[in-house]
């Protein structure tokens, strides 16, 4: 199997400001990018699964022209509060490089 750093050139969490969680894969190049999106792997179960969001709420969104994959939800918690443990959510990104991608 492939692994989802093995797809991507950039993989990277963030805050989408102090409510919102958001992570970007950006292939490496189309057939990377081909085969994440037919996996499937980047789903609203596994980020409900991961970091206990709502699959509701979880946005995914496939950007084609630039080859990349973006997903939001709510923070847990909202920035700044007592019980964050990451702040800028840069560090958020880290249980997803191992992900195995199956094949098409």
């Amino acid at each position: 199997m492939t692994r989802l750093l093995d797809l991507c050139s950039l993989i990277r969490s963030k805050n989408a400001g102090p409510f919102w969680l958001t992570f970007d894969f950006m292939a490496r190049d189309t057939d990377s990018y081909r085969k994440l999106r037919g996996s499937r792997a980047l789903s609203a179960g596994l980020f409900a699964e991961l970091y206990g969001a709502d699959p509701a709420q979880v946005l995914v969104v496939h950007h084609d022209g630039a080859e990349a994959v973006k997903v939001s939800f709510p923070r847990p918690v909202r920035q700044g509060d007592l019980a964050d443990s990451d702040s800028y959510g840069g560090q958020q990104y880290a249980p997803l490089v191992d992900l195995e991608i199956p094949a098409d």
